[in-house]
């Protein structure tokens, strides 16, 4: 009903307080008695021009959605019509959202739409790669810090959740965090504040926590990764988002997309071949929508005005371009830690794959981000791959 309406506040009683109260609730004015009949008459002439421009975006929008735009987010698939569904449900609302689908499916441009489409929209939106933090920082970076907390520590300094209060912070792989500060995020979740590293007082926070991970949340609670109470704080309200396998009429569509987007960029005009979309349509893109982006790119750029075939990567065996018959078995030792299994998964990865750490991530179901922070923390530790493999970006990640 909220939503439908439109509220003036009309009161005896008028005080500063109240005035900012009720504006920050969604009034659309506020008058005090007497009523200023000229000013009343002027606010509703402007009630029926707002309801007339409203009506209007939302026929505008459906029309979008029917052509397979949403937001940010391309498709027009029943599976993305379920996803639009379900964000037009929860954006208007202050409900945290854990969006769930495997790497490169779109969750931080999902994210991003939901802000768009709330109350929020005017506020800061924040985007933080959790497993892009060292251990160490993260919850400097999430709460802040007061001066001399640390060493390194010469100022205070505010973390992402004041840097985005009135709006939404986007956690992405939420569940790579630490467990003391997985303890530390349910508190500031449940009680609105936050308390700096090195600090004694606590400080209010208005933030809308979007998360998203590209891991099965029940396996993570079972595992240990993920407190259970925190992934209940999370899971409001889930939104997974489809793999492009399941999407695959979206494909075409979503490379038009990309290539338009490099045509306007680079001032060109280039296209794709009917050859090309048959070509698109048929791989499997296991790194999804991400992957996709990266070919329409690159096949532009080696284009000069038609985009062919030829210029797409072969596919690839598996899911991933491994052959799982002559793949390696890998042998970890009962007892090991998940970070010691993780770690000789990943640089048995890149090893096998002869450091390509585009390939790797995807073979792994992890973002290119989340990887060079891994190997980051490898290479700081002394642990790296026989292949060479380091943080730094190779030819083949550029």
């Amino acid at each position: 009903m909220r939503a439908a309406s439109e509220i003036i506040v009309v009161t005896g009683n008028a005080s500063v307080p109240s005035a900012v109260q009720a504006l920050h609730e969604g009034a659309l004015d506020y008058l005090t008695k007497p009523i200023d009949r000229a000013r009343l008459k002027s606010i509703l002439a402007g009630v029926a021009r707002t309801r007339g421009f409203k009506l209007e975006l939302n026929r505008l929008r459906r029309e979008l959605r029917q052509l397979g735009r949403f937001g940010r987010l391309v498709g027009r698939t029943a599976a993305m019509q379920r996803v639009y569904d379900l964000i037009e449900r929860v954006a208007p609302t202050e409900a945290g959202v854990l969006l769930t689908g495997e790497s490169g499916t779109g969750k931080e441009v999902a994210a991003e739409t939901i802000h768009a489409l709330s109350r929020r929209r005017d506020q800061p939106f924040l985007a933080v790669n959790c497993a892009a933090i060292t251990k160490s920082l993260i919850e400097s970076e999430l709460f802040g810090h007061e001066k001399g907390s640390f060493t390194g520590a010469e100022s205070r300094r505010r973390g992402y959740f004041e840097e985005a209060n009135g709006g939404t912070l986007f956690l992405d792989e939420v569940f790579e965090m630490p467990g003391e500060v997985q303890a530390k995020m349910l508190r500031v979740l449940e009680t609105g504040t936050i308390l700096r590293v090195g600090g004694s007082g606590v400080v209010p926070v208005d933030v809308r926590v979007i998360a998203a991970t590209n891991r099965d949340p029940a396996t993570a609670v079972r595992s240990g990764l993920l407190r259970e109470d925190l992934f209940y704080r999370l899971n409001v309200f889930p939104l997974p988002l489809p793999p492009l396998r399941e999407r695959v009429e979206d494909i075409e569509l979503l490379a038009e997309h990309f290539l338009a987007q490099v045509n306007a960029r680079e001032g060109t005009q280039k296209r794709l071949s009917p050859e090309a979309r048959a070509r698109l349509s048929s791989q499997r893109w296991p790194g999804n929508v991400r992957e996709l982006k990266n070919a329409v790119e690159r096949a532009a750029i080696l284009a000069d005005t038609v985009v062919g075939p030829e210029l797409f990567p072969v596919p690839m065996n598996g899911p991933a371009g491994l052959n799982p018959g002559a793949a390696p078995v890998l042998h970890v030792p009962v007892g090991s830690s998940i970070e010691e299994v993780e770690r000789q998964l990943i640089l048995a990865t890149l090893e096998r794959l002869g450091g390509d750490k585009s390939q790797a991530a995807n073979v792994l179901g992890i973002s290119l981000k989340t990887l060079y922070a891994r190997l980051k923390v490898y290479h700081a530790s002394g642990h790296t791959a026989r292949g060479g493999a380091s943080a730094a970006p190779g030819p083949a990640d550029r």
